[in-house]
């Protein structure tokens, strides 16, 4: 019997999402499509199609997680794969001051002979694009320093389900730190055709680099594009207000400098009374409550974000069948 040669991918074939930029908006589009497909499967109870069915499916994870380990581990198993989770104590790439024990080309080299999808949540984006680089699989980006797409994905998905106004375009108000997930919900807003502001303080805004390419991801010329400094500014006539949290895992002892310096960017009852009636309040989680968000509005009638949470297994599902699309 002669010798079968080990399954390849073609390079051409593999569907990657390492940054919501990197997508076209077919692309954006047909996840969140499908996204919304499993998550009236799961509302009706259906079980639904099973396309990593036989599928191996990586999780490696340098930064601790609820949302993301949880939701791509169900979504995983609801879509008949298996999910092999590597923690950081298990596996290194990069970050946290360790010494590697392999380089990060090995350790994807080795990944893929073993699994069909790598889904990567790391300190660096450099780690995600080297792992892009050097392996015929997908790789999913969980998480880095710079790009949090996943949870745009689903953050749009939510807004759009949920946002009473029934209109198509929206305005989308981010308070707060110019972070990864500033950046990713910003592009991915302006690509489904919503306006977008975002409010910092100097210093810490959405990268001059990222303004630049969420302004070239306009899909009409009359979306509104803003990055400002005046909270109060931001929240008028938005449909949605968002924030994350003043200080992200590995920024722990910039605390007290960060705090001082996003004073007057609290989410709280006052800012939320500077915006429309209709608005929905949402929170990628964790949140720090007291600092970016009062309970008062996390708790509030206003508030999604829990749905906002749930909605990132629908997501996990979304993206991992789209990268094994042929």
């Amino acid at each position: 019997m002669g010798i079968v040669e080990p399954r390849t991918v073609s390079r051409r074939s593999m569907r990657s999402l390492t940054k919501i930029a990197d997508l076209s908006v077919d692309s954006l589009n047909s996840i969140v499509d499908l996204a919304e497909r499993y998550r009236v499967q799961r509302v009706n109870g259906d079980q639904g199609d099973k396309p990593l069915s036989g599928r191996f499916v990586a999780l490696v994870f340098e930064k601790p997680s609820l949302r993301t380990k949880v939701s791509f581990e169900v979504a995983t198993v609801s879509l008949g794969g298996h999910p092999v989770f590597l923690s950081s104590g298990q596996i290194f790439a990069s970050g946290a001051n360790q010494s590697g024990r392999e380089s990060i080309p090995d350790i994807g080299r080795n990944l893929e002979r073993f699994c069909d999808v790598i889904v990567a949540r790391v300190y660096n984006h450099a780690t995600i694009s080297t792992l892009r680089s050097v392996i015929q699989v997908p790789i999913i980006n969980a998480l880095c320093d710079q790009h949090h797409p996943c949870q745009a994905i689903a953050d749009v998905l939510t807004m759009e389900r949920l946002a009473p106004r029934g209109s198509k375009r929206l305005k989308v108000a981010y308070v707060g730190d110019g972070n990864n997930v500033a950046t990713s919900l910003v592009q991915a807003c302006v690509m489904r055709g919503h306006d977008v502001v975002v409010a910092s303080p100097k210093g810490y805004e959405v990268p001059v680099e990222e303004q630049k390419v969420t302004n070239a991801l306009r899909v009409t010329d009359e979306q509104s594009i803003g990055f400002i400094t005046n909270p109060v500014e931001g929240v008028a006539e938005a449909d949605i207000v968002y924030t994350d949290t003043f200080v992200s895992m590995g920024q722990e002892h910039e605390h007290a400098k960060r705090v001082a310096a996003f004073k007057g960017y609290q989410v709280d009852a006052a800012l939320m009374a500077k915006a429309p009636s209709h608005v929905k309040f949402m929170h990628c989680l964790p949140a720090h409550r007291g600092e970016e968000v009062t309970d008062e509005v996390m708790d509030g009638p206003q508030s999604v974000v829990f749905d906002q949470a749930e909605s990132r297994l629908h997501v996990a599902k979304a993206v991992l069948a789209w990268s094994l699309m042929a």
